[in-house]
C-alpha cells in the first residue's frame, strides 16, 4: 500500500531547511535584483508587469545584516497566499521538489511558535536521511501578513 505524501519545494534559509507546499508556489525565478532601504527585512522585486514584495527570511529568523544571506541570492521564490498576494523570499541554493510522506510531518507547538522567530512555519518533518534526520519546517503562506503588519508595512 502506498503511503500518502505531501509535495513541498525544500529550500535553506542559513542552518533551516524550510519547505511550502507545492500548492503555494506561484513561481520560482533566477536571481533578480531586490529594491529598497534595506532597514527592515522587506523589499520589492519586479516580476512580469507587476511589483513583488520581498520577505528577507534570513534576515527576519537570524536578525543579521551581516554576511546577510540575501546579497548572494541565487533563485526567488515567488508564493501566492489563498487571496492571490504574490511574496518573493531569496534563497540561495536552489529549491528542490520532495514527495514527504504525511507520517513525518508533525504540527508545530503553539509555545514554539509563539517564543521563536519561525512563528510562520506551522508543520514540521523528520525524514530519515544517509543514517541522520533532515528536520524540514513547513511554512504558513498565509502568515507572511503578519510579518509586514508587525513592522508596520500595511498600517494605516
Amino acid at each position: 500500500m502506498l503511503e500518502s505524501s505531501l509535495k513541498l519545494i525544500v529550500f535553506r534559509i542559513g542552518s533551516l531547511n524550510l519547505a511550502l507546499p507545492i500548492e503555494s508556489v506561484h513561481k520560482i525565478f533566477n536571481q533578480t535584483p531586490i529594491y529598497g532601504s534595506r532597514v527592515n527585512y522587506v523589499g520589492i522585486t519586479h516580476v512580469g508587469d507587476q511589483e513583488v514584495t520581498v520577505v528577507d527570511l534570513y534576515r527576519r529568523f537570524f536578525k543579521s545584516d551581516s554576511t546577510r544571506e540575501s546579497d548572494s541570492i541565487g533563485y526567488l521564490v515567488i508564493v501566492q497566499n489563498t487571496t492571490g498576494e504574490l511574496y518573493g523570499i531569496p534563497v540561495t541554493d536552489t529549491p528542490v521538489l520532495m514527495d514527504v510522506p504525511l507520517s513525518t510531518i508533525r504540527i508545530l507547538p503553539e509555545s514554539y511558535r509563539r517564543a521563536d522567530t519561525l512563528d510562520i512555519a506551522s508543520h514540521v518533518a523528520v525524514i530519515p536521511q544517509d543514517g541522520t534526520q533532515l528536520t524540514i519546517f513547513v511554512l504558513d503562506v498565509e502568515l507572511l501578513m503578519p510579518i509586514f503588519r508587525e513592522i508596520g508595512v500595511f498600517e494605516k
